[in-house]
């Protein structure tokens, strides 16, 4: 019956590669898609309307990023179930997705099987790291530069990576739905804490961390 069977909502903007995984959570009997979004914002409205099971989620989309989607996914409903999918290996990225709430991590590089077994592990509530990035997740949290990634909040992540995208504050608090005056005080408050006084430092730090 279809009461029985896990309901998933995929967020990729790649229709063809959406298609893919689709077609490999579907050929489980007890897996279904109840719907498709190529937006955090089609993301969101899809959620609320369909509350699925659990949410994969790839974290590079064109309106805001992932990692503020799951921030605001968590807000809405504290026990929304989030897998995230995505290229990204950096342990950065990692970090960030679960400290905003996101349950499961999975990279873009696995095999079929480990994507498999974390829609289910987080279907179940549990937290599950794809075997490919756990080593590099785990020497960064202890290292000694762990601690920089871990000083930026979600939302200070998300306008770091639109900065160095290119983005004008304007553009960064029309795509977050904020001030352009947040996100100048917020751009200062990511130099401090990351101990840089330049744009030129922050790129500089930007690229130890693996974000450019």
């Amino acid at each position: 019956m279809m009461s029985d069977k896990t309901r998933l909502l995929l967020v990729d903007d790649h229709a063809v590669v959406r298609e893919g995984y689709r077609r490999l959570l579907e050929s489980r009997p007890d897996l279904t898609i109840v719907g498709e979004a190529a937006s955090a914002r089609e993301a969101f409205e899809q959620y609320r309307l369909l509350a699925p099971d659990v949410l994969v989620l790839d974290l590079g989309l064109p309106d805001m990023g992932g990692v503020e989607l799951i921030r605001r996914l968590v807000q809405r409903d504290a026990g929304v179930r989030i897998l995230v999918f995505t290229m990204h290996r950096e342990p950065i990225f990692a970090t960030q997705a679960l400290r905003a709430g996101a349950l499961g991590y999975v990279t873009k590089s696995s095999a079929p099987d480990v994507l498999v077994a974390a829609v289910y592990q987080v279907a179940a509530r549990r937290q599950v790291i794809s075997p490919d990035i756990a080593p590099e997740l785990a020497f960064a949290l202890l290292g000694p530069s762990g601690g920089l990634s871990e000083e930026l909040s979600p939302r200070e992540f998300e306008i770091l990576r639109l900065l160095l995208d290119g983005c004008s504050a304007e553009d960064i608090g029309a795509r977050l739905s904020i001030a352009a005056k947040t996100v100048q005080n917020s751009h200062y408050q990511i130099k401090a804490k990351l101990g840089v006084r330049s744009d030129i430092e922050l790129t500089r730090a930007a690229i130890r961390l693996g974000l450019i």
